[in-house]
C-alpha cells in the first residue's frame, strides 16, 4: 500500500469535469442556412431525379453528417470584452464546412453565438486577428495606434475579413494559400507550393513563398528574412524557400517558428516591420549577379504582382531575377535556403522533379501571381483591384511601383543538429509557457520521438531582442500550457497527465473521474490479447482503420507508430490499461486554467487545474516570498507548496491559510506537530498527506495521543468556557502539561530544510506585508493570522523589538511568554540576514505619526508591486504634509527604499515606469498635485474606503480641498475620486464620439402624445420642451411662435358677403383673399426653418418628414374649403415653386451637425414624385449648410446636376460651397466653374446654365474662397460686377442679382483684408469698384473674355457708361465685406450720403441705406447703440428740411425736393440700424436693443401718419423690415417679448402694400428671435457677418417667384452665423434640465473695464471671445470654474453638445424650481442660533437637504428615537448632530470617521481593546489637526478646511485622557513599571498597558537604558533625556512619577 501513498502524494486534483462539445457543433445543425447550402453541393445528379424524392434526401442528409465531420475544426482564446479588458471566460470559432461560428460564453452558463458567418466556398481556415490602423507605418508608435479587432474567414481564391464594428472587408489571393497566421502586425500567408513549379535555376528566380497583409485594404506583400551568416555579414532576401514551414506564430513577443522540410531543423525568427534601408536592398538590384540578362528589369516581381491589370500570360518572360535573391550566392548559414544534404531519398528527389511546362500556365490568371494549378472557374477572371492600387498606374506601367516589403523575419536560433538514428519531424504543437518565476519557455512536441523540447528564452536587457538559452527534452505526448497558473500539462507516454512548471515537474494530475493509469493497474490480470499481433499482421489493422497511409499509421495506441520504442515493461503495462478503458489521447484548446482532453473514446471532457491560492492573503505572501528567495529556491517552494494545496480534497478557503504556515515551516525546519500553535489548526478532515504522514494511516486502534490532541483542541478550551459548564458544575479537566513542557525542551530547527537560510529574509517579508495588510481595513482577519507566524518567527531569531510591536499591536494576541524553538547557535551563521534587514521593526502608522509630528525619519522600505498601498501612503504623506512636490515625480525617492535581489533590476525598472507623473493637468496647489497623482497611480473611492481613517485623513483633506474648486479640465477619474460626479460625467461625456452621446437623451423630449401626431405635422414636434420651459417659464410665447410659423394647416379666409355681391363674386373675392393670405403661408418656412435650427436627430432607416405646404383656406361659417386652382381667379404660375424650396431647407436645417448620416441616407430621402423636387433641392441646401453633404459621393452629385433640374442645382451647388466654406477645394471649384462661364476658358464650349444657377455658383465662389484673398477669382468677380448684357438674350434679365452675387462673392473672397491685398494692387479693387458705385466711363475689359464683349447688346442700349443701377449695390458691398472692421476713414468717405441736393438727385434712395451700411461696417468701432449716432449719419441737408411725418401741412420749397429727402431720410437711418444689429448681432445690448425699438415704433406710427405718401408706403415698410430685422439680430435667440409683440402684430397685416417680401422679412425676425428654440445666437465674426449680409439683404422680393435683385436661396446663409451659445445647467443626480447661478466675467476692451455679471442658467452666455471666465456660483449648487484664458476649446464642446453643463447640488440645498427664493433650506433655518439648535434637529428634515441614501437610511435607523430609549439617547443625539455636521460641512464621507472614533473611545472606556490600531488612528487623526502644514492651511483658508467639527475632538482626546489615568491611578502604574523594566506583568491588564504605550508614545524598554535614568532626580532632566526619544510631554508627566520613584501623579 506504501506505494499507493506516494501516488497519491503528489497528485494534484483537477477540478469542475465537464464533457466538452464543441459549441458551433450544434448550432450548425440549426443554421438555418447550413443543410440547403450543403444538398445543393452533394447531391449526386442521379438522386436528384429518383421517383423516390425522401429516399433522396435521405441519402443526402448521410453524406452531409460524413461531410460535416471531416471538416469540422475550431480553436478557443480568452475571451476579450467589447472595451478591451480581459474577462473570464471562453469564446470558440468552430469551422464546418462553408460556416463560421464564433460563440462567447463563460465558465458556467452556456455559451452564445456571438456571430455566426456563411460563404461561398468551403472555410479552409478561420482566426482572429488584430489589424492596426496606423497612420505610420514605423514601430515607435505602434503603441499608440487603434486597433481594429477582426475575424478572418480564409477559402480558397479570397479571405474575408470583418471586424467588431461591422466593417465587411473581401481580399481576393493571388495564390494558393497554405496557411495564415495572425500576427502583431496584420496576417501572414503561407504560399502553398505547387508541385510543379518552374524549378529555381540561375536564369529564373523562385518566387516568394511567405507574404503578409497589415490591413484588409493593404496589398499583400512579400516577407523578407535577415539572417546572419557565418562571417558576421547578414544577408537580407526574400522568404523563397519551400522547405521552410511555419510551424508557430506569437504576437507577443513577436516570433515565428519555422521548420526546414530538407535539414529537419526548427529555426526561431523574430518578426518586426521592416527597416527602410532592408527595404532598398531587397528593392534596389544587387550587381554582384553580374549577368547582363538579370540586370534587364527593375524588378520583375513587381511586373508578375501587376499582371493581374493586364491578364497576358508571363510565358514569354522568364522570371529574372525577384531582387538580389541569387542562385549563386546561397550558403549553408543561410537558413531559407539550405544547401540540400546528399542524403534526400529518391522519394523526395521526385517529387521536386518539376516540370516546366506545367509551371508557366498558372501565371496566366486574372489574380496578381495566381499559382494555383487548378483551372479557375470562369467567374473569378473579374479583375478585382486591391483597393490602394490606383487603376491608371497599373494599366501604364506595371514596373514603375515597386510592391514594397512590410514585414522582416530575424534569425534568433536554429536548434542544434541531434545525431540520432531517428530523423527529425516537424514539430506538431509549439506553445510559449513561463515557469512559477517568470522565466518563459518555447516549448515544441516532436511527436515523432514523443519529445516535448523546452527551450529557455528571456529579453536582453536593453529589450531589443530576445536571448535563447539551453533545450530541455521532456518526455511526452501531447502537451499543453496552463498560463493562468504559470504551468503546463504534459502527457507522458503512459498515459498519465502531469503538470511542469518550466522544466520542472509538479507532480501527476488526479481527474476524478477518470481513473489514474497505475491504479487500475494490475500485475496479475490476465491479457486478453497483445496488440503485437496485430503489428505483425497488418490485415485485421487494415480493416479497422480502411486505407492505410504510410506516412501516418492512424493506430488505436498512438505509441505503436514507432516499433523501436517497444521497451517490454513499459509496453506491457499500457497496453494491459488501454484495452481495459479509456485514456487520455490528446489535450487541446488551453484557455486560462482550462484545458480539453481528448479520450480514446473520442469524447472530450475539460478540466480545471486549480489555481496556487484562493485567499488573498496567501497569495500576497507567496508573491513576498517568490520575490525575494533566488528562482530555483522559489520555483522549489512553490511546487512544494502547489502539490499540498492540490491534492485531492483540497483544503478549503479558511484552512488554505493554516495549511500555508504548516507547509511554510516545515520548509524552514519546524516540526509542526509539536509546535503547540500550529498543532491545533483544524485541516476539517483533509489532512493533506505531505504534512501528516502518520497520520493518514487508518489505525484500528486509538492511542493516548488521541485524547491529548482532543484535549489541546480549540474546541475543548472554548467547552470548557461555556457557560452550560458551570451550571453543570463540570470540574475543568487536568490537562497534562508535562505533555507542553517536554514539548518546550527540544524543540529545534532542521537546518537542513530548503528554506532554513532564507528565514531572516521570508520574516522581513512578511512583517512588511503585515504592515500593508494594516492598510487595508478588510484585512484584518488576514492580520490576526500573519501575526502568530510572525511572533512565532521574532522570537526564534530572538527579535525582541519586533515581538514588543506586535504586542503593542494586538495585546489580546501576542503574550508576552510562549513557545521557543531553539535554533542552533552554530546554525545562525549559515542564515542569510539580507542587507535591507533592520533590527528597529518598520511600522507605516509610526512613520506617518513621525511626518505629522514634523520629526525625521528613515526611509520606508516597501516591496515593489505587492505593497503599493504602504508606497502609495508614504509618498501622499510626503508630498502633502512635508510638501515635497518632488517625491512623486522623483523616480526613486529619499522617502522608500526599495527591497530587491540584485538580478531582478529590470522587472523593478519596469514597475516605476507605470508611475511617472504626467504633467498634462494644471496642479497648483499640494491637494491638487496629490490627487492628480493618486488617479494616476490608479487609486479610486474604493481604495481610499479601506484605509483606515487616521491614515485616510490627510488624503481626504486634500480632496475636501480640492472639491471646493476644481479645474474644468482635470480628467474624469480624478473627478469622481473628489467627489464631483458633475465633472466626471462632463469629462466622460466630453470624450464620447458625437452622435452617441446621452447628452441628446437628456434633452430631447419624447414624442407628443396621441393628439399631436394625429394632426399633420407641422415640422416642429422635435423641439425640446424640457429646455425651452425652463428658458421662458412664465408665459407660453413658444406655443404662440408655432402657431404663428406653422404652414401645413388651411387659413381662415374671412370675408364678408355684402348684400350687393353676386355668390360667384363673393367666391372670386374669397380667392383673392386667400391668394392675399398664401403670399404669407408662402414665406413662412424660412423663419420656421430658424426656429428649430439643428433640433432633430433622424433616425437613419426612415426618411426626413417634410411637412406639406398647405395653399388652401377655410371659411367661416360652414368651414367650406377654399382653393385656388378652381380657375376663378388668375394664379401666377409657379408660384410655390421657391416656397417648397425654403420649406424643403426648414425641414433639413432641423437635422443636428452631429447626426449621423451617409450617403445611402441622403440618396434615401430622393421623392417619388417630380413635384416634390423643388422641396429635395431645399433639403440638399440645408444638408450643405450643417455641413452633412461633404458625405454625399460624388457619383450622386454628378447624377443630380446632369438631370437639369434648376432648383435641385442652385441648392446642390450652394450646399456643397457651404459645407466646403474656405477650404479652395479644387474639386468643388471645378464643379461650380462649369457653371459660370467667366471661369471656363474662352474656347470652351457655350453651355446653356440658367440664370440663376449662374448666380448659386458665383456666390459659391466665394464661399469655397472665402477668405483667401485669391487673386485670379478676385480678378474674375470684379470684371463680373460689371458685367454687360451680351448679343442675343444672353445677360439681359436679372442682371442686379448676378451683379449683386459677384459682389458679395468678391467680397467674400478678400473679406475684412482691407488695404493689404497681397499681390492685388495693380488690380485697383478699390477704385475699380467705386466706379462701380457711383457710375463713369466703362473701362476697357481686360482678360480672356474681352471677344466675348466685342459686340453690344440688341436688347439694351447701355453706351459705354456703367449702369449704375446694376453694379452699385454689389459693388458698394463688397467695399464694406473687404473693409470690414479696418476703420478705414479713407474708404468710409467715399461712402458718405451726399450732402447737396444736386448729388443726391443722382442716387437711389435705396443705395443709400448699402452706403449707411457699408459705411458704418467699415468704421466699425465708431457705432455706438443711442439714437445721437444713428441720426448722425444723417446729412444737414436732409436733417433740416426733412418734414418730420406727424406735421399735417408739408412746407413748400421750390428747389428742394421732398420726395426724394424725406426717402433719403427714411433709408439712411434704416442703414445705421442695420449696422447697429450687426454690430450687437446676439448680444443681448441693452441700450441697442431700446434704440431700434424706439425707431422701429417711429416708423410704424409714420405708416399711419396723414403725408406717409411723400415718403411712399413701399419704402417705409421696407425700413420698417430692416429695423425690425435689425432688433432681432440684437436679440437673436432670447425670444424677448417686445420684438415677439411687434413681429405678431406685422404677421396680422395681410392687405395693402404687405407683399410676400415683407411677410419673409417679418418671419424672419421671428425666426431669428427664437433661433434653434432658444439654443443658439448670432455671431460677430467676419465670416458671419458675410453670411449675414447674404441672408439680410435689405431688398425684399416683390412676389414669390422674384429673384431679379437677390436670390431667394441666399437668404438661408444665415446658418453660416448662427452659434450654440446656450448653457444648460444638468443635475447629474436626476439627470433633468435645472436652474443654476453663472457669474460671467467679461475681458477688459476700450469700451468698458473688466466687469462680473450673474446671469441665471440655462441662458445664452454672450460671444466666448469676449470672457474670461464663466463660474457656477454657490451656495446651491458646487462651484464650477470654465477658465477660457486658457482657450475657448473646452467650452465650445460643451456648447456644441446641446450645451449640457453637469452641476451637483450641494447637500442640504433645494433646487431654484423647488426653493426660488432658498428659505427652506436646512442653512437657512439653523443659521439663527446654530448650536442650540444642533439637539433639535430632526432626522425627517434631512431628507429636504440631501439625496443620499446612504444618509437618509443612517438617518432613518441610527437617529430616529424609538419607545424605551433610556441610556441609548445620549448616542442617538450624538449621531444627530454628527449627521448635522457632516451634511452641512459637505463632508458625508466623514460620518464612518466620526462613529468608528466615539466606538474606539467607549471601547477604550470599558476596557475591551484587544487591539491598538483605532487607537493608533484616532492618535493620528488628532496629530494630523495639530500638525504644522495643516495649520498653514487654516491660515491661508480660515473659512474652509476643517473636516471635523472642532467640539468633538477635545471631547475624544479628554475621554481618552481620562481612561488612561483612571487605569494608572488603578494599580496600572505598577504595570508600566514592570514593563519597563522588562519584567512580566498580569495578563488581564496587557491590553490596557498596549494601549497606554501606544497613545503616549512610550519607547521600548531596550531604548531607556541608554540614556541612563537611574542618575535624574528632576523633571526638567526627564525633559532633557527624553527629548532625544521624542517623546511628547503630555506622556512624560504621567511617566515622571514611575521613573523619580514619586508614588503622586504629577497631574492634578
Amino acid at each position: 500500500m506504501s506505494n499507493f501513498y506516494e501516488e497519491r502524494a503528489t497528485m494534484i486534483a483537477a477540478g469542475d469535469l465537464q464533457e466538452f462539445v464543441p459549441f458551433g457543433r450544434d448550432h450548425c445543425k440549426h443554421h438555418p442556412n447550413a443543410l440547403n447550402l450543403q444538398l445543393r453541393q452533394l447531391q449526386p445528379a442521379s438522386e436528384l431525379w429518383s421517383s423516390d424524392g425522401a429516399a433522396g434526401l435521405v441519402g443526402s442528409l448521410q453524406e452531409v453528417t460524413i461531410h460535416e465531420k471531416q471538416k469540422e475544426s475550431w480553436q478557443l482564446r480568452k475571451g476579450v470584452s467589447e472595451i478591451g479588458e480581459e474577462v473570464d471566460y471562453d469564446e470558440e470559432l468552430y469551422v464546418a464546412g462553408n460556416m463560421v461560428i464564433w460563440s462567447k460564453g463563460s465558465k458556467s452558463q452556456a455559451l452564445a453565438v456571438y456571430k455566426a458567418f456563411t460563404v461561398d466556398s468551403p472555410v479552409q481556415q478561420a482566426l482572429w486577428c488584430d489589424f492596426i490602423i496606423s497612420q505610420d507605418k514605423s514601430e515607435k508608435d505602434y503603441s499608440g495606434d487603434k486597433v481594429e479587432k477582426c475575424i478572418c474567414i480564409l477559402q480558397s481564391s479570397c479571405i474575408n475579413m470583418h471586424s467588431i464594428e461591422g466593417k465587411d472587408y473581401i481580399a481576393s489571393l493571388p495564390f494558393q494559400v497554405a496557411n495564415v497566421w495572425p500576427t502583431k502586425y496584420g496576417l501572414l500567408f503561407e504560399r502553398s507550393s505547387s508541385s510543379h513549379e518552374v524549378p529555381p535555376g540561375p536564369p529564373r528566380e523562385p518566387l516568394p513563398t511567405m507574404f503578409s497583409m497589415l490591413h484588409p485594404l493593404d496589398e499583400i506583400t512579400p516577407l523578407v528574412c535577415k539572417s546572419g551568416s557565418l562571417f558576421g555579414s547578414s544577408r537580407v532576401q526574400y522568404v523563397v524557400d519551400h522547405a521552410m514551414k511555419i510551424v508557430f506564430l506569437n504576437t507577443d513577443p513577436s516570433v515565428v517558428m519555422t521548420y526546414d522540410t530538407v535539414q529537419g531543423l526548427h529555426s526561431v525568427w523574430a518578426l518586426r516591420r521592416v527597416k527602410t534601408e532592408e527595404e532598398n536592398v531587397v528593392l534596389k538590384f544587387s550587381e554582384q549577379g553580374g549577368t547582363p540578362q538579370n540586370v534587364a528589369t527593375s524588378s520583375s516581381l513587381t511586373a508578375h504582382l501587376r499582371s493581374l491589370s493586364r491578364g497576358d500570360s508571363p510565358v514569354a518572360s522568364p522570371f529574372q531575377n525577384y531582387s538580389s535573391i541569387h542562385s549563386q550566392s546561397r550558403s549553408a548559414s543561410s537558413p531559407s535556403l539550405h544547401s540540400r544534404s546528399p542524403s534526400i531519398s529518391n522519394m523526395a528527389a521526385l517529387s521536386r522533379a518539376h516540370s516546366p511546362a506545367l509551371g508557366v500556365h498558372s501565371f496566366s490568371g486574372v489574380q496578381r501571381f495566381n499559382l494555383s494549378s487548378h483551372n479557375q472557374s470562369p467567374k473569378r477572371h473579374s479583375i478585382s483591384h486591391s483597393p490602394s492600387s490606383n487603376s491608371n498606374g497599373s494599366f501604364l506601367a506595371p514596373e514603375t511601383e515597386p510592391i514594397v516589403p512590410e514585414l522582416c523575419m530575424d534569425h534568433l536560433w536554429t536548434e542544434t543538429i541531434t545525431n540520432t538514428r531517428e530523423k527529425n519531424s516537424q514539430a506538431s504543437k509549439v506553445f510559449i509557457t513561463s515557469d512559477l518565476c517568470g522565466q518563459k519557455f518555447l516549448c515544441f512536441l516532436v511527436e515523432s520521438q514523443l519529445q516535448l523540447r523546452c527551450v529557455k528564452f528571456q529579453e536582453s536587457n536593453d529589450k531589443t531582442q530576445l536571448i535563447f538559452g539551453s533545450v530541455t527534452n521532456i518526455q511526452a505526448k501531447d502537451a499543453a500550457p496552463v498560463e493562468k497558473i504559470d504551468t503546463m500539462l504534459v502527457l507522458e507516454g503512459s498515459g498519465n497527465l502531469v503538470l511542469y512548471t518550466g522544466v520542472v515537474r509538479v507532480g501527476k494530475v488526479f481527474i476524478p473521474g477518470l481513473l489514474a493509469p497505475s491504479l487500475t493497474m494490475s500485475n496479475t490480470m490476465p491479457r486478453p490479447s497483445t496488440p503485437l499481433d496485430s503489428v505483425s499482421t497488418p490485415n485485421p489493422l487494415s480493416k479497422l482503420l480502411g486505407s492505410l497511409d504510410e506516412a501516418v499509421l492512424l493506430s488505436p495506441v498512438p505509441e505503436l507508430r514507432d516499433s523501436s520504442k517497444l521497451h517490454d515493461s513499459l509496453y506491457n503495462e499500457d497496453c494491459t490499461f488501454q484495452q481495459l478503458g479509456t485514456y487520455i489521447h490528446s489535450i487541446r484548446d488551453p484557455v486560462h486554467n482550462r484545458v480539453t482532453l481528448e479520450l480514446s473514446n473520442g469524447s472530450m471532457v475539460r478540466i480545471t487545474i486549480p489555481e496556487i491560492a484562493t485567499s488573498e492573503l496567501v497569495q500576497t505572501c507567496l508573491q513576498a516570498i517568490k520575490f525575494i528567495l533566488p528562482k530555483e529556491v522559489a520555483v522549489q517552494m512553490l511546487v512544494k507548496w502547489y502539490s499540498v494545496h492540490s491534492a485531492p480534497g483540497g483544503p478549503s478557503y479558511h484552512s488554505e491559510w493554516n495549511l500555508f504556515v504548516t507547509c511554510l515551516m516545515n520548509m524552514m525546519g519546524y516540526n509542526t506537530d509539536r509546535l503547540a500553535w500550529t498543532r491545533n489548526f483544524d485541516f476539517e478532515g483533509s489532512l493533506s498527506p505531505v504534512i501528516a504522514p502518520k497520520k493518514a494511516r487508518p489505525s484500528e486502534t486509538g492511542s493516548d495521543d488521541d485524547w491529548e490532541y482532543l484535549l489541546n483542541s480549540d474546541y475543548h478550551q472554548n467547552v470548557e468556557s461555556h457557560l452550560l459548564n458551570r451550571s453543570l458544575c463540570l470540574s475543568p479537566l487536568e490537562v497534562s502539561q508535562m505533555k507542553d513542557e517536554d514539548l518546550s525542551q527540544n524543540l529545534s530547527l532542521d537546518s537542513s530544510t530548503l528554506l532554513f537560510t532564507h528565514i531572516p529574509a521570508i520574516f522581513f517579508v512578511l512583517h512588511l506585508i503585515y504592515e500593508e495588510l494594516k492598510l487595508n481595513t478588510l484585512m484584518g482577519e488576514g492580520i490576526r493570522s500573519l501575526v502568530e507566524l510572525l511572533v512565532q518567527l521574532a522570537r526564534d531569531l530572538k527579535l525582541e523589538a519586533y515581538v514588543d510591536h506586535y504586542y503593542r499591536d494586538y495585546p489580546a494576541l501576542v503574550r508576552t511568554t510562549g513557545q521557543v524553538c531553539t535554533i542552533d547557535q552554530g546554525q545562525t551563521g549559515f542564515m542569510h540576514h539580507p542587507s535591507f534587514f533592520t533590527s528597529e521593526p518598520p511600522s507605516i502608522y509610526q512613520w506617518v505619526s513621525s511626518c505629522l509630528k514634523g520629526e525625521g525619519m528613515p526611509p520606508y522600505p516597501y516591496l515593489p508591486v505587492i505593497c503599493e498601498r504602504s508606497r502609495l501612503v508614504v509618498l501622499s504623506i510626503a508630498l502633502y504634509i512635508l510638501g515635497d512636490e518632488s517625491s512623486v515625480s522623483d523616480e526613486s525617492s529619499q522617502y522608500l527604499s526599495r527591497i530587491s535581489i540584485a538580478p531582478q533590476k529590470s522587472q523593478a525598472e519596469q514597475e516605476e515606469n507605470r508611475f511617472s507623473f504626467r504633467h498634462s493637468t494644471s496642479v497648483s496647489s499640494l491637494a491638487e498635485r496629490l490627487v492628480v497623482w493618486m488617479t494616476n497611480v490608479g487609486f479610486a473611492l474604493r481604495d481610499l474606503e479601506t484605509l483606515p481613517f487616521g491614515i485616510a485623513l490627510p488624503i481626504r483633506d486634500a480632496i475636501y480641498h480640492c472639491r471646493e474648486q476644481p479645474a474644468s479640465d482635470w480628467p474624469e477619474a480624478v473627478c469622481l475620486l473628489i467627489g464631483r460626479q458633475d465633472l466626471s460625467k462632463q469629462a466622460c461625456e466630453g470624450n464620447l464620439p458625437k452622435g452617441k452621446s446621452s447628452v441628446t437623451q437628456v434633452l430631447s423630449s419624447d414624442v407628443p402624445s396621441g393628439t399631436e401626431t394625429e394632426e399633420e405635422d407641422d415640422g416642429m414636434n422635435d423641439m425640446n420642451q424640457e429646455v425651452m420651459s425652463l428658458i421662458w417659464s412664465e408665459d407660453l410665447r413658444v406655443q404662440d411662435v408655432r402657431r404663428l410659423l406653422q404652414s401645413a394647416h388651411p387659413v381662415r379666409v374671412n370675408v364678408v358677403q355684402y348684400p350687393e355681391l353676386s355668390d360667384h363674386e363673393f367666391i372670386e373675392e374669397k380667392e383673392n383673399r386667400l391668394l392675399q393670405l398664401c403670399q404669407r403661408t408662402m414665406a413662412l418656412p424660412v423663419g420656421r426653418g430658424m426656429f428649430t435650427l439643428f433640433s432633430y436627430h433622424p433616425v437613419p432607416t426612415e426618411p426626413l418628414p417634410i411637412p406639406k405646404l398647405n395653399l388652401t383656406g377655410r371659411a367661416p361659417p360652414r368651414n367650406t374649403t377654399v382653393d385656388l386652382n378652381s380657375g376663378n381667379i388668375d394664379v401666377p404660375p409657379n408660384m410655390t415653386s421657391w416656397a417648397s424650396f425654403h420649406n424643403g431647407v426648414a425641414a433639413g436645417l432641423k437635422i443636428a451637425p452631429a447626426s449621423q448620416i451617409d450617403s445611402a441616407w441622403i440618396v434615401y430621402n430622393k421623392p417619388k414624385h417630380a413635384e416634390l423636387a423643388n422641396e429635395y433641392a431645399g433639403f440638399l441646401m440645408a444638408l450643405g449648410l450643417n455641413g452633412h453633404l461633404t458625405k454625399l459621393a460624388t457619383l450622386n452629385i454628378h447624377d443630380y446636376l446632369t438631370k437639369g433640374h434648376e432648383m435641385t442645382s442652385i441648392g446642390l451647388l450652394l450646399g456643397v460651397s457651404a459645407a466646403k466654406l474656405g477650404t479652395m477645394d479644387m474639386s468643388i471649384t471645378r464643379l461650380l466653374s462649369i457653371h459660370i462661364p467667366a471661369l471656363l476658358p474662352p474656347t470652351s464650349t457655350e453651355l446653356d446654365v440658367p440664370h440663376n444657377v449662374q448666380v448659386a455658383a458665383v456666390v459659391g465662389i466665394g464661399l469655397v474662397y472665402q477668405g483667401t484673398a485669391h487673386r485670379h477669382t478676385a480678378e474674375v468677380l470684379l470684371a463680373e460686377i460689371g458685367r454687360p448684357p451680351g448679343p442675343e438674350m444672353e445677360y439681359c434679365t436679372d442682371r442686379e442679382s448676378y451683379s449683386l452675387a459677384a459682389g458679395l462673392a468678391l467680397g467674400m473672397v478678400c473679406l475684412g483684408h482691407g488695404s493689404n491685398l497681397i499681390g492685388m494692387s495693380d488690380l485697383n479693387v478699390p477704385e475699380q469698384l467705386y466706379q462701380y458705385m457711383v457710375g463713369g466711363h466703362r473701362r476697357f475689359q481686360a482678360g480672356m473674355h474681352r471677344e466675348k464683349h466685342k459686340s453690344p447688346s440688341y436688347q439694351i442700349k447701355e453706351g459705354d457708361t456703367i449702369n449704375v443701377d446694376v453694379t452699385c449695390p454689389g459693388a458698394t458691398l463688397a467695399l464694406a465685406m473687404i473693409y470690414l472692421k479696418t476703420n478705414n476713414r479713407s474708404i468710409a468717405d467715399w461712402l458718405r450720403a451726399p450732402d447737396t441736393m444736386y448729388l443726391l438727385d443722382f442716387v437711389k434712395p435705396e443705395f443709400l441705406l448699402l452706403r449707411t451700411l457699408a459705411r458704418c461696417l467699415i468704421l466699425w468701432d465708431d457705432i455706438l447703440p443711442n439714437s445721437k449716432w444713428v441720426d448722425s449719419n444723417v446729412p444737414q441737408i436732409i436733417r433740416e428740411n426733412s418734414i418730420s411725418l406727424s406735421e399735417i401741412e408739408l412746407p413748400c420749397s421750390e428747389d428742394l425736393n421732398l420726395e426724394t429727402l424725406s426717402q433719403a431720410h427714411v433709408y439712411i437711418i434704416a442703414g445705421a440700424c442695420l449696422s447697429l444689429g450687426f454690430r450687437f448681432a446676439g448680444s443681448e445690448n441693452l441700450s441697442a436693443f431700446n434704440c431700434l425699438h424706439k425707431f422701429a415704433k417711429d416708423f410704424m406710427t409714420y405708416l399711419s401718419a396723414p403725408n406717409a405718401s411723400v415718403t411712399g408706403p413701399y419704402n417705409l415698410e421696407t425700413c420698417l423690415s430692416v429695423v425690425l430685422l435689425s432688433l432681432a439680430m440684437v436679440m437673436a435667440g432670447s425670444g424677448n417679448l417686445k420684438v415677439l409683440q411687434l413681429c405678431r402684430f406685422l404677421h396680422m397685416k395681410t392687405g395693402g402694400e404687405m407683399n410676400y417680401g415683407f411677410h419673409l422679412a417679418h418671419h424672419m425676425a421671428l425666426g431669428l428671435l427664437f433661433l434653434g428654440g432658444g439654443r443658439y445666437s448670432l455671431s460677430t465674426s467676419n465670416s458671419s457677418i458675410a453670411a449675414l449680409l447674404c441672408a439680410l439683404y435689405p431688398h425684399f422680393p416683390a412676389h414669390s417667384t422674384d429673384n431679379r435683385y437677390h436670390l431667394q436661396a441666399l437668404r438661408h446663409l444665415y446658418v453660416l452665423a448662427a452659434e450654440p451659445r446656450l448653457l444648460v445647467p444638468v443635475d447629474v443626480d436626476t439627470n433633468t434640465p435645472c436652474y443654476a447661478l453663472l457669474e460671467v466675467t467679461y475681458k477688459g476692451t476700450q469700451w468698458y473695464e473688466q466687469t462680473k455679471e450673474e446671469l441665471m442658467a440655462p441662458t445664452l452666455l454672450p460671444e466666448l471671445h469676449l470672457l474670461k471666465q464663466i463660474k457656477v456660483k454657490g451656495p446651491r449648487y458646487w462651484e464650477l470654474l470654465i477658465d477660457l484664458s486658457k482657450g475657448t476649446q473646452h467650452l465650445k464642446s460643451i456648447l456644441s453638445k446641446d450645451g449640457v453643463l453637469y452641476v451637483k447640488l450641494r447637500a442640504g440645498q433645494l433646487s431654484y424650481k423647488e426653493d426660488p427664493m432658498g428659505w427652506q433650506s436646512l442653512l437657512a433655518q439653523t443659521v439663527a442660533n446654530r448650536n442650540s439648535e444642533a439637539r433639535a434637529f430632526k432626522p425627517e428634515t434631512i431628507s429636504a437637504f440631501t439625496s443620499d441614501p446612504a444618509l437618509l437610511s443612517f438617518a432613518e435607523y441610527f437617529c430616529k428615537p424609538t419607545v424605551n430609549m433610556g441610556q441609548k439617547q445620549e448616542i442617538l443625539d450624538l449621531f444627530s448632530s454628527v449627521l448635522y455636521e457632516c451634511v452641512t460641512q459637505e463632508t458625508p464621507e466623514m460620518l464612518p470617521a466620526y462613529i468608528a472614533m466615539d466606538q474606539a473611545v467607549r471601547r477604550l472606556g470599558r476596557r475591551e481593546m484587544s487591539e491598538t490600531s483605532e487607537l493608533w488612528q484616532i492618535k493620528l487623526v488628532l496629530e494630523f489637526f495639530s500638525s504644522r502644514s495643516h495649520q498653514e492651511r487654516l491660515q491661508n483658508h480660515p473659512k474652509r478646511g476643517l473636516f471635523m467639527n472642532s467640539e468633538f475632538f477635545p471631547v475624544v482626546k479628554c475621554t481618552i485622557d481620562n481612561t488612561l489615568d483612571q487605569w494608572l491611578q488603578a494599580g496600572g502604574d505598577g504595570c508600566v513599571q514592570a514593563y519597563l523594566n522588562g519584567q512580566p506583568c498580569e495578563e488581564s491588564q496587557l491590553s490596557m498597558l498596549a494601549c497606554f504605550l501606544v497613545y503616549h508614545s512610550v519607547p521600548a524598554p531596550r531604548h531607556l537604558p541608554s540614556i541612563g535614568l537611574e542618575g535624574s532626580t528632576s523633571f526638567a532632566e526627564l525633559l532633557f533625556t527624553f527629548k532625544q526619544l521624542k517623546v511628547p510631554v503630555r506622556a512624560l508627566l504621567r511617566l515622571a512619577p514611575l521613573l523619580l520613584g514619586n508614588p503622586q501623579p504629577m497631574l492634578m
